[in-house]
């Protein structure tokens, strides 16, 4: 079955290649100069950030800090959940494995500068946040005391109300769910045995006892988790979002602290290789900005649509107080923990010390290790900061596959209110939580599922995308209805039906 898995995914890897990668295989356009090494979609990614950046005034500045009070002021609702839980919810998802090992990816591939184009892309993305976050709370649905809605929601209301549309982008984003929690449970189960291993000082096989206790806990707590429904997924990531958040920023902090004189350094490299890339790492600018660009955005999800249904469960008091919080999420992502990681990887110089070849052809967890060791060196406190990632990566890992499972289930109710069908959902995202598990307990690695997940990606962002630029006009309204502070938002600011607002 694995064979055959991975020979599916090989062919769906090549068309995701050639999408992703389109037009630089054509020799008139790979020849211009930087823009030939741009694919179309990074374009349409970045373009749309700046048009709605330039369009709504620089909304993600403007507004950051009321954004700010509208999550310090939440409380719990009897209706929905409030912004900061639907935030830690959207956060969940948002910062995961890909913190550490895309932004490791990014800077080995692209050198330091890549960080530069990581910075650039959720700038503006924080726009594309804004945008599909606030027309998936101008258009959410009430289910019971649930509010529902995002991607397949507004998709469905901008294409005319035809069901049909909501259904088939429902199921969509339950399949893109599908090919992304296997990697989660792979993570998640890595982390743990990791954690044990540094604690015991002993080596644990991949299929013994101890390992398998581990897959029944985590099956365990995540049907717990899945079954409580959204409400009880939220709960538990209110605890485990600030909790990794600190921990993770904490132990970084202390890294740089005891390297504070390579602070000023790391600004300086990651400016200047932004437009002038060593040779090591390829030496062309356009390897370092598409590098940076692309894992900035596959990290934050600004376009993609997948954080739309996390934004449209909050019982905001205007949809744009959720859209600017979804902006705000986009910040701490990159800007925040993106960053972190980056201080570690470039204050740690690993490539440049000796050695540096092995360096190149390790693992990215294992670059990022060599990082740390570079700033601690090799005594306790690099073993205690191993000890710390591990944990990190793994609550990364768990709180992403929360996200997934609650995100899964939100587009389900799209598609039916069932009980028995909800339930179905519910069971088939566990089962292949468990195949992504026992695939590590085999021995065998996700490469081919990783590999079809960029396909998926790529999939969202060409569904979304359109989405937002038909959308766009009713944002404008509901933006210009929030900047003016006259009464409440409802059918007649944004002159169709809107029930919900209707309503509240």
């Amino acid at each position: 079955m694995y064979d055959l898995i991975r020979s599916i995914c090989a062919v769906f890897q090549n068309l995701a290649d050639w999408v992703w990668g389109f037009p630089t295989d054509v020799e008139w356009y790979a020849n211009l100069p930087i823009i030939g090494e741009l694919p179309l979609a990074i374009i349409l990614l970045v373009g749309t950030g700046v048009y709605f950046t330039c369009s709504l005034r620089f909304v993600q500045i403007r507004y950051f800090r009321y954004g700010l009070r509208v999550l310090m002021d939440s409380h719990a609702e009897k209706q929905g959940i409030s912004p900061l839980a639907s935030f830690l919810l959207s956060t969940a998802m948002r910062v995961g494995p890909g913190n550490i090992l895309g932004v490791t990816g990014a800077v080995s591939t692209g050198g330091p500068g890549a960080l530069f184009w990581m910075w650039l892309s959720a700038f503006f993305g924080m726009a594309t946040a804004f945008v599909e976050s606030t027309l998936s709370q101008i258009y959410k649905d009430k289910r019971g005391d649930e509010y529902v809605g995002g991607l397949p929601c507004y998709g469905r209301k901008l294409l005319g109300g035809t069901a049909m549309v909501g259904v088939a982008l429902g199921i969509l984003y339950i399949i893109y769910a599908l090919l992304c929690i296997p990697a989660q449970g792979f993570n998640t189960l890595s982390a743990m045995v990791a954690v044990t291993q540094d604690m015991t000082d002993t080596r644990i096989a991949a299929d013994s006892l101890p390992v398998w206790g581990f897959f029944l806990l985590l099956m365990g707590i995540t049907a717990f988790s899945v079954f409580g429904g959204l409400r009880r997924i939220a709960r538990i990531t209110d605890i485990l979002v600030p909790v990794m958040a600190v921990v993770y920023v904490s132990a970084v902090l202390v890294m740089v602290a005891m390297n504070l004189d390579l602070l000023p350094w790391f600004f300086y490299v990651v400016v200047t290789e932004a437009f002038r890339p060593e040779p090591v790492f390829g030496g062309a600018l356009g390897i370092a900005l598409s590098q940076g660009i692309k894992r900035g955005l596959m990290s934050n999800e600004a376009g993609q649509g997948t954080l739309s249904m996390p934004a449209a469960v909050s019982h905001a008091k205007h949809p744009c107080d959720q859209g600017i919080i979804q902006a705000i999420g986009v910040f701490l992502d990159t800007m925040v923990i993106c960053t972190l990681t980056g201080f570690v990887l470039i204050m740690g110089q690993a490539w440049l010390k000796d050695g540096s070849a092995a360096w190149f052809e390790m693992g990215r967890l294992e670059k990022f290790l060599a990082s740390c060791e570079q700033m601690l060196g090799s005594g306790a406190g690099f073993g205690l900061a191993a000890l710390v990632i591990s944990v990190c990566f793994g609550i990364f890992a768990f709180t992403c596959l929360l996200g997934f499972l609650s995100f899964s289930e939100i587009c389900a109710r799209q598609v039916s209110d069932n009980k028995v069908f909800i339930a179905a959902v519910r069971l088939v995202n566990l089962s292949v939580l468990a195949f992504g598990m026992i695939t590590n307990i085999a021995g065998f690695d996700l490469s081919a599922l990783w590999n079809l997940s960029d396909f998926a990606n790529i999939v969202m962002v060409c569904c979304n995308l359109p989405l937002l630029y038909i959308g766009y006009s009713r944002v404008q309204k509901a933006f210009e209805h929030f900047e003016s502070r006259e009464g409440k938002f409802d059918s007649e600011v944004l002159g169709e039906r809107v029930p919900v607002w209707d309503e509240v």
